[in-house]
Protein backbone atom coordinates (compact mmCIF):
# COMPACT_ATOMS: atom_id res chain seq x y z
CA UNK A 1 0.00 0.00 0.00
CA UNK A 2 1.71 3.33 -1.11
CA UNK A 3 -0.16 6.15 0.73
CA UNK A 4 1.81 9.76 1.12
CA UNK A 5 0.46 12.81 2.74
CA UNK A 6 -2.11 15.00 0.73
CA UNK A 7 -0.64 18.49 0.27
CA UNK A 8 -1.77 19.80 -2.99
CA UNK A 9 -5.09 19.56 -4.87
CA UNK A 10 -3.46 17.22 -7.29
CA UNK A 11 -2.65 15.34 -4.40
CA UNK A 12 -6.18 15.22 -3.04
CA UNK A 13 -8.16 14.50 -6.64
CA UNK A 14 -5.40 11.33 -6.65
CA UNK A 15 -6.67 10.53 -3.33
CA UNK A 16 -10.73 10.78 -4.40
CA UNK A 17 -9.98 8.85 -7.18
CA UNK A 18 -7.87 6.52 -4.98
CA UNK A 19 -11.06 5.97 -2.80
CA UNK A 20 -13.45 5.70 -5.20
CA UNK A 21 -11.86 2.75 -6.52
CA UNK A 22 -11.32 1.37 -3.52
CA UNK A 23 -15.12 1.89 -2.51
CA UNK A 24 -17.13 -0.83 -1.00
CA UNK A 25 -13.95 -3.29 -0.09
CA UNK A 26 -14.98 -5.33 2.98
CA UNK A 27 -13.65 -3.91 6.21
CA UNK A 28 -10.01 -5.93 7.41
CA UNK A 29 -8.85 -6.57 3.91
CA UNK A 30 -6.29 -4.64 2.57
CA UNK A 31 -8.24 -2.55 -0.03
CA UNK A 32 -10.51 -1.82 3.03
CA UNK A 33 -7.97 -0.26 5.29
CA UNK A 34 -6.42 1.73 2.10
CA UNK A 35 -10.44 3.02 2.02
CA UNK A 36 -9.77 3.81 5.71
CA UNK A 37 -6.35 5.54 5.65
CA UNK A 38 -7.30 7.46 2.64
CA UNK A 39 -10.07 8.73 4.12
CA UNK A 40 -8.54 9.84 6.74
CA UNK A 41 -6.31 11.75 5.15
CA UNK A 42 -8.94 13.75 2.83
CA UNK A 43 -10.57 14.55 5.59
CA UNK A 44 -7.69 16.34 6.91
CA UNK A 45 -6.66 17.93 3.85
CA UNK A 46 -9.93 19.09 3.42
CA UNK A 47 -10.34 20.42 6.79
CA UNK A 48 -7.07 22.40 5.99
CA UNK A 49 -7.38 23.53 2.96
CA UNK A 50 -11.01 25.13 3.48
CA UNK A 51 -12.18 25.40 6.60
CA UNK A 52 -15.32 25.77 8.21
CA UNK A 53 -15.17 28.99 10.13
CA UNK A 54 -18.47 29.38 12.63
CA UNK A 55 -18.69 33.12 12.73
CA UNK A 56 -21.39 35.51 15.07
CA UNK A 57 -23.46 36.17 12.58
CA UNK A 58 -23.58 32.30 11.05
CA UNK A 59 -26.56 30.20 12.21
CA UNK A 60 -28.38 26.89 12.01
CA UNK A 61 -31.33 28.29 9.75
CA UNK A 62 -28.68 29.83 7.50
CA UNK A 63 -27.08 26.43 7.41
CA UNK A 64 -30.69 25.25 5.82
CA UNK A 65 -31.26 27.80 3.66
CA UNK A 66 -27.64 27.21 2.34
CA UNK A 67 -28.36 23.72 1.70
CA UNK A 68 -31.40 24.22 -0.21
CA UNK A 69 -29.98 26.90 -2.04
CA UNK A 70 -26.64 25.27 -2.89
CA UNK A 71 -26.55 21.74 -1.98
CA UNK A 72 -29.57 20.78 -4.44
CA UNK A 73 -31.85 20.26 -1.59
CA UNK A 74 -35.86 21.10 -1.54
CA UNK A 75 -37.88 23.06 1.29
CA UNK A 76 -40.24 19.50 0.30
CA UNK A 77 -37.27 17.76 1.35
CA UNK A 78 -37.05 19.77 4.75
CA UNK A 79 -40.60 19.27 5.10
CA UNK A 80 -41.10 15.24 4.66
CA UNK A 81 -38.25 15.29 7.14
CA UNK A 82 -39.83 17.62 9.81
CA UNK A 83 -43.14 16.52 9.46
CA UNK A 84 -45.23 19.08 7.71
CA UNK A 85 -44.58 21.83 5.50
CA UNK A 86 -45.95 24.16 7.60
CA UNK A 87 -43.38 23.28 10.15
CA UNK A 88 -40.57 23.87 7.68
CA UNK A 89 -42.00 27.29 6.86
CA UNK A 90 -42.12 28.04 10.69
CA UNK A 91 -37.94 27.03 10.96
CA UNK A 92 -36.98 28.60 8.09
CA UNK A 93 -38.64 31.75 8.53
CA UNK A 94 -37.55 31.44 12.69
CA UNK A 95 -40.88 31.44 14.28
CA UNK A 96 -39.93 27.97 16.07
CA UNK A 97 -36.62 26.94 17.00
CA UNK A 98 -35.43 23.62 16.21
CA UNK A 99 -35.45 20.47 18.41
CA UNK A 100 -32.62 17.90 18.84
CA UNK A 101 -34.59 15.56 16.86
CA UNK A 102 -35.25 17.76 13.98
CA UNK A 103 -31.27 18.58 13.81
CA UNK A 104 -30.59 14.68 13.79
CA UNK A 105 -33.09 14.22 11.13
CA UNK A 106 -31.33 16.52 8.83
CA UNK A 107 -28.17 15.97 9.69
CA UNK A 108 -28.34 12.45 8.98
CA UNK A 109 -30.43 12.60 5.60
CA UNK A 110 -28.57 15.62 4.23
CA UNK A 111 -24.82 15.09 6.03
CA UNK A 112 -24.66 17.82 7.42
CA UNK A 113 -22.76 18.04 11.02
CA UNK A 114 -25.46 18.33 13.78
CA UNK A 115 -22.65 21.00 15.41
CA UNK A 116 -23.58 23.05 12.21
CA UNK A 117 -26.86 22.96 13.03
CA UNK A 118 -27.23 22.83 16.90
CA UNK A 119 -26.47 26.88 17.79
CA UNK A 120 -28.57 29.04 19.23
CA UNK A 121 -30.13 31.59 17.40
CA UNK A 122 -33.12 33.80 17.42
CA UNK A 123 -36.69 33.10 16.73
CA UNK A 124 -38.57 35.53 15.41
CA UNK A 125 -41.82 36.34 17.77
CA UNK A 126 -45.11 37.20 16.14
CA UNK A 127 -46.64 40.69 15.80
Amino acid sequence: MDIRPIRTDEDHRAALAAIEACWGAPEGTEEGDKLDVLTALVEIYEARRWPIEVSAGFDPIDVLHYAIAELGHTRAELSELLGSRSRASEILARRLPLTVEMVHKISEAWKIPADLLVRPYKIERAA
